[in-house]
């Protein structure tokens, strides 16, 4: 099968540092190509995946609409070259707008909530079984759904080799906030907790200087670093990260906005580190109440839930990674996928 990707221009494929759609398009080519696909990748400049066609963006500003009509053009041009069975956009809905009325199956995939104008009017222009949507989770396919369209929810993956499994930790194994230190990630919910249950606990990502959510760094973070065991290691690469979780007695990362995925939360699972979250967005459909961790509605319920860490079976957060949010299993979705819409079948 020839399938063509797509990302957003901003972005190189894969990322040089961290990186988070960008590391999703990039497993899911090379997990295509493995598999004996022909690739076509149309991405930022300087992208270095490799795919059998490569098309660069001309305008790399998403949001500037003379980038945007060049990139439609790209697109086009990359589409004619090429000749896919499937396009798959992940980047933005714009540039499929010239494109709908083909006879070519096209993929939308959603990894943040979904704009419903943009997704009506990509409905009503497309020509019968030609779109289809992807969200990566449940929560953002719901979302599409409302606005129309046929929606499935296939989640993001976590790279299980490059994440080591940790069976056991000690009893006074610290906890781990590990995202971007901001409002809506948590970190002062994981502070509390972790310091009305006298646990270590270790933070870990960028943080803003300037701004909102500078002055919350400075007003509710940077106060108690160095303070009741409170510690900012500030941001990590692959193998720091992964060390950090396989120490950890759990992740601690109190969300209060709805997540539409947050891979951070399967590469924890996968390191066997249960996970401390807040029931909003994706968490309900990554964390099973118990089993993987605890979903929390307050800092109360967050101390209790630290306290049954210990009865967590972190074989069991990796089993449920690996079944859930392993490049195979995820790249095989999107595979039976490109088959159905190729051969219209319809998606279920």
């Amino acid at each position: 099968m020839r399938i063509l990707l797509t990302a957003d221009p901003e972005i190189e494929v894969p990322p040089r540092l961290y990186g988070g759609i960008e590391r999703i398009v990039d497993g899911l080519a090379r997990g295509l190509k493995a598999r004996g696909h022909e690739i076509c990748l149309v991405a930022k400049p300087g992208s270095s995946c490799p795919v059998d066609a490569f098309y660069p963006w001309p305008g790399l500003r998403s949001q500037a609409r003379l980038d945007t009509v060049r990139n439609a053009l790209t697109l086009g041009k990359a589409i004619r070259a090429f000749r896919p069975d499937v396009v798959h956009s992940f980047s933005r809905i714009a540039y499929l707008t010239l494109h709908l009325r083909g006879r070519t199956p096209i993929i939308m995939t959603y990894e943040r909530d979904p704009t419903p104008r943009a997704v009506s009017l990509a409905v009503n222009l497309a020509a019968p079984r030609v779109l289809t949507f992807t969200g990566c989770s449940e929560y953002i396919a719901s979302c599409g759904r409302k606005v129309g369209g046929t929606w499935l929810g296939i989640p993001n993956f976590a790279e299980m080799e490059a994440l080591k499994f940790s069976p056991s930790v000690p009893a006074d194994a610290p906890l781990v906030f590990l995202s971007r230190v901001e409002s809506i990630k948590g970190a002062h919910w994981a502070i509390e907790i972790a310091r009305r249950t006298k646990r270590r606990l270790l933070i870990a990502g960028n943080h803003a200087d300037s701004g909102s959510e500078g002055e919350y760094w400075k007003r509710e973070i940077e106060p108690w670093i160095g303070r009741d065991r409170i510690e900012y290691v500030g941001p990590v690469d692959d193998a720091q990260k992964n060390k950090l979780l396989g120490q950890a007695l759990g992740m601690v990362v109190p969300i209060q906005w709805n997540e539409p995925f947050g891979i951070v939360f399967a590469e924890a699972l996968a390191c066997g580190t249960p996970v401390v979250s807040c029931p909003r967005g994706s968490l309900p459909e990554i964390v099973r109440q118990g089993i993987d961790g605890f979903l929390i509605n307050s800092i109360e319920e967050g101390c209790e839930a630290v306290e049954k860490l210990h009865t967590i079976d972190r074989a069991n957060c990796r089993r449920r990674a690996e079944e859930e949010y392993s490049p195979d299993v995820v790249v095989n979705r999107y595979l039976e996928l490109y088959h159905q819409v190729r051969d219209g079948l319809g998606v279920a």
